[in-house]
């Protein structure tokens, strides 16, 4: 069954202003998919965290690419893309880097605008040198239906295989 998912907005719009989000989506139809908060680093690393797989670049342009990358990675194996995330939350060290983030939040997504929630935090867990972690909510298309059991009728009982 394909997703439905259609922006909600208020009665009092305005239409002179654009957005880089949705205020709401509603979602008729889909499969939720919740996607844990990724960060520049590998996906995929040691715990407890080993210094050597975390090199990381110093902008806020070149990690925000990072992070996108990984989103997308995870998404596609989903059978998803960043056009299906619906909800995304934006952690980051710095506010002053926001503009650079939505530069490369808004190449990523072309045109796209999922709700977004956007935290200046002191540090992420991930690494010392994190600038920026996004976690996310997407909408897969919801698999077929699958044909209904058939019922036992009333009063029947599954007979029992005698020893």
């Amino acid at each position: 069954m394909a997703k439905d998912v259609r922006p909600v907005h208020r009665p009092d719009r305005r239409r002179d202003v654009m957005m880089p989000y949705a205020p709401a989506l509603l979602v008729r139809r889909g499969s939720l998919l919740f996607l844990s908060g990724v960060t520049a680093a590998p996906v995929y690393h040691s715990h407890p965290h080993r210094e050597e797989e975390f090199d990381l670049p110093q902008t806020m342009r070149e990690q925000a690419v990072l992070v996108m990358e990984n989103l997308k990675k995870t998404l596609e194996a989903a059978g998803c893309a960043l056009t299906d995330v619906v909800s995304a939350t934006r952690y980051l060290t710095d506010a002053r880097e926001q503009d650079d983030l939505n530069r490369v939040w808004a190449e990523y997504l072309a045109g796209h605008l999922p709700t977004t929630t956007t935290v200046e935090v002191s540090r992420l867990a991930t690494h010392q040198h994190c600038k920026v972690e996004i976690s996310a909510i997407a909408v897969a298309d919801s698999p077929p239906a699958r044909s209904p059991r058939k019922r036992r009728g009333p009063g029947r009982t599954p007979k029992r295989r005698r020893r």
